[in-house]
């Protein structure tokens, strides 16, 4: 990117937030403080007015703002494909908020790039499963959470507790939300249980906001979401599966910690890193007969077990059967 480019990309991202740091500056273009400094004060020198604090970053005067940006033709495209997204796999308000912002978006685009977005909107698709159809909630959830963080008010819902098999009224303080294994999920503080917890947007049958606020300062969604991972403990495993029933894991292989596979003569040996060896070991006896594990011994002797106890109980029911 040249340098005229990158000061009126600067331009447009010191309008995207109140404050914007030079080191967020710097590690976006991937260049030093000093040329920051340098690329500000050109932005100055030509009429800009910026104003700088040192330790808390650049922001425009308030009310300064450029006319109508024109996007690129591959922008245009990239606005069209997560518009397929948005539609897919978020709730009806959140689908129909982006739907009007692209209205506006198209609006100032080039007549011949609105040409071009028109006769692609039709090759692009994005395919809900039956899973996801399931796990998305559809009740303008997303935005309510959303706009109760921005609020920092508390939420109430109405929460249905899977191990209970029960519903529970629940008051939270929302930290935010992610979507993971095709659904979405609000991670909050839960004043009931005094701690943490993840909810599930599919198991919520109410959720109104609160006139009640809250000042406590929660840990940031993306500390959350490292600490997720980073406590599970993986266990690799490895199998080998012939060709032809491998073609029907394609669908399932992601649930269960896919890693990678290799072809080898008639068979594929498939790599996963799993948090639950007891849940792969069940899954593994769908197509058990045309697979074998190379890898870990827990898990053979897991499926052999689970084997064993399948044997005695048909042997149990036929000594039953009049």
């Amino acid at each position: 990117m040249n340098r005229i480019d990158r000061i009126s990309a600067i331009l447009i991202q010191l309008q995207t937030r109140r404050v914007v740091k030079a080191q967020e500056i710097a590690d976006r273009f991937g260049i030093s403080l000093r040329t920051v400094y340098r690329d500000v004060k050109a932005l100055e020198e030509a009429g800009v007015p910026v104003i700088g604090e040192a330790g808390l970053g650049y922001s425009l005067v308030e009310g300064y703002r450029l006319p109508p940006v024109m996007f690129t033709r591959e922008e245009a495209i990239a606005f069209l494909t997560a518009e397929k997204l948005v539609e897919k796999l978020t709730d009806t308000s959140t689908s129909s908020n982006y739907k009007s912002a692209m209205y506006k978006i198209k609006a100032v685009l080039r007549t011949s790039e609105r040409d071009f977005l028109e006769n692609l909107d039709a090759h692009i698709e994005v395919l809900k499963s039956r899973r996801q159809s399931e796990g998305i909630a559809d009740f303008g959830f997303i935005q309510t959470i959303l706009k109760s963080i921005a609020e920092r008010k508390v939420l109430a819902i109405n929460y249905f507790t899977h191990y209970r098999q029960t519903f529970t009224q629940r008051c939270i303080e929302p930290v935010g939300v992610f979507y993971l294994d095709s659904f979405w999920h609000l991670f909050a503080f839960c004043k009931m249980r005094n701690d943490y917890r993840d909810f599930r947007l599919d198991r919520i049958s109410d959720l109104k906001i609160t006139d009640e606020g809250f000042h406590k300062e929660h840990p940031s969604l993306r500390k959350y979401l490292e600490q997720l991972y980073e406590d599970r403990e993986l266990q690799e495993v490895v199998i080998q599966v012939e060709k032809r029933t491998h073609l029907f894991l394609e669908s399932q292989k992601y649930y269960h910690g896919f890693v990678s596979e290799t072809e080898k003569d008639d068979f594929v040996e498939m790599s996963f890193l799993t948090a639950h060896l007891e849940a792969f070991a069940r899954w593994f006896l769908m197509y058990g007969d045309k697979a074998t594990i190379v890898t870990p011994t827990e898990l053979k002797d897991r499926v052999g077990a689970i084997l064993e106890s399948v044997a005695s109980n048909l042997s149990l029911a036929r000594m039953h059967t009049p």
